[in-house]
């Protein structure tokens, strides 16, 4: 049968695109030959608001960023304009933080968990998912009032402080989660089907995950081992035991074995966090009005979907004259052609779900 070569456009309405994103591919029958990410139908702008806003303004605007993981997005700026400004945020306050943070991670892994399984057809999972990833956001809508927009970390600190109640309720939820997730590897580890859609599909060497900028998960799949919390460790990271879980084969299948084992990491982190809680203050003094002087920075963090930074330059006065955001979701998203060619048009779905893109923090 002669090559034929025909054009096919995924998005931006199909819903295994995860956000308003176009794919145009090029196929022969059912081969990938080609892919191109066609972006910015989401775009609102935010690199550019945020001059036109105190530094404390542009806080709750991070949460709308990666929607899944907004505390993560909340952390990075924030580390951002402390570094900047030279606040030392008070030690109960970092490790506040770390537990807010790994919670967040754990919220995220679990709907990508489910996301991913739905997109490939295991929909038991995506109720599995979002049943434990439901007792995290209680917590998050128990301690600073919201669920998915979560506006939980301030300039110098965190808002609210952990007590007691809260604390034996995050132990609680802890404690659920591995059950559930033991539900759902018992589903999915050995499935056949599973891993007919996911063992050996979209690979990506480390030198070629490292030459396209992938981090995270997806970097960390192939067995390169590059995580900020160990290797730059930022917000009392390092006072705590934890392992990198890595991958072999930078597949599919090791991509998802990879973020189940992040679960278990960070649940361990957590409770080292809260076992260890020190004493003091929640909140550096701050001032009312910040006005930093003219200098520039940049700082990044790991967040869920790998590292997430942000470069800002003052003047002076109380907004910033620029903020720039590196979002992992725009980076990672660059591989998806890489890993799509020379698979089935039936995997591209696999695929692009693996890397765990939200269309917010790509278009910004």
């Amino acid at each position: 049968m002669a090559f034929k070569e025909i054009n096919l456009n995924m998005g931006p309405q199909h819903p295994s695109t995860h956000g308003v994103l176009r794919l145009k591919l090029a196929v022969d029958n059912e081969v990938v030959l080609s892919v191109e990410s066609i972006i910015g139908y989401l775009h609102r702008g935010m690199e550019k608001l945020w001059e036109n806003l105190t530094y404390t303004q542009v806080v709750p605007l991070t949460d709308r960023l990666d929607y899944l993981a907004s505390l993560s997005n909340n952390l990075g700026y924030v580390l951002a304009v402390e570094k900047l400004a030279g606040i030392e945020v008070p030690r109960r306050a970092r490790y506040i933080r770390v537990v807010l943070a790994e919670l967040q991670r754990l919220a995220s892994h679990l709907a990508w968990l489910g996301f991913q399984a739905n997109d490939i057809g295991a929909m038991s999972v995506l109720l599995y998912g979002f049943e434990a990833r439901e007792t995290i956001l209680d917590v998050f809508e128990e301690y600073c009032g919201a669920r998915l927009t979560i506006h939980g970390i301030r300039i110098g600190g965190v808002p609210h402080d952990l007590d007691a109640a809260l604390a034996a309720r995050i132990r609680k939820v802890l404690d659920g989660i591995p059950r559930r997730l033991a539900d759902i590897r018992a589903l999915l580890d050995d499935n056949r089907i599973w891993k007919q859609r996911t063992v050996g599909v979209g690979r990506i060497a480390a030198d070629d995950a490292i030459a396209y900028g992938l981090t995270g998960p997806c970097l960390r799949a192939c067995g390169a081992a590059w995580d900020m919390r160990k290797d730059v460790p930022y917000s009392s990271y390092d006072e705590f035991d934890f392992d990198v879980p890595l991958g072999r084969n930078g597949d599919v299948y090791d991509r998802y074995l990879v973020r189940l084992e992040e679960i278990c990491q960070s649940i361990r982190i957590v409770r080292q966090a809260l076992d260890g809680l020190p004493e003091g203050e929640t909140s550096a003094k701050v001032p009312r009005v910040l006005k930093v002087a003219p200098a520039e920075v940049f700082h990044t963090i790991e967040a869920p979907k790998g590292i997430l930074g942000f470069y800002i330059r003052s003047n002076g006065t109380d907004k910033p004259e620029r903020v720039k955001m590196k979002s992992p979701s725009f980076i990672n998203l660059q591989s998806v052609e890489h890993m799509c060619k020379g698979n089935l048009f039936s995997d591209v779905v696999g695929i692009l779900g693996s890397l765990d893109i939200v269309l917010g923090e790509i278009d910004k």
